[in-house]
């Protein structure tokens, strides 16, 4: 279910007010556009499968110059296995980046400090791990109602 004006605007409100108060925060919640990292492997991929036609071509140039066979076959074969690599991560790349229109989900960045999932910090700075939570009770959408009363009872 699609959110209403006023909740739209409430969500931007809060989302200016978090970057004024922390930018480094946003920016990490922000995340990085799918389409984008998609697109960015393709490049990548394309730019090794040009590094493997070079080595496949320095591996027949190797062959016309009088060296040896066993340079040529190794230089041809590895400058052949890495296009093929490269291939198929830019075929992988595109197959799973959404389409133009297509509101495209947003990944969360990943950088150094960043706490592996399942620890919390401690006052001392050390992580420490999360035991199993009990079950909540109740169906998923009396969760979020639940919750989604609290927060409109606590004035967000």
């Amino acid at each position: 279910m699609p959110l209403s004006d006023h909740e739209q605007r409430l969500l931007e409100q809060m989302e200016r007010a978090l970057a004024a108060e922390d930018p480094k925060l946003a920016s990490a919640l922000r995340g990085v556009d799918l389409r984008t990292r998609q697109r960015r492997r393709a490049v990548i991929g394309a730019a090794v499968f040009v590094v493997g036609m070079v080595l496949m071509l320095g591996g027949a140039i190797m062959m016309t110059t009088g060296q040896s066979i066993s340079g040529f076959v190794a230089v041809s074969v590895l400058g052949f296995l890495v296009m093929l690599v490269s291939a198929y991560y830019v075929a992988t790349s595109l197959r799973h980046m959404p389409a133009a229109g297509e509101t495209p989900k947003v990944v969360p960045l990943r950088g150094r400090g960043q706490r592996p999932r399942g620890a919390q910090a401690k006052p001392g700075g050390q992580a420490k791990p999360r035991g199993r939570r009990p079950k909540p009770s109740g169906t998923f959408m009396q969760r979020v109602e639940e919750r989604w009363r609290r927060r409109r009872e606590s004035g967000f």
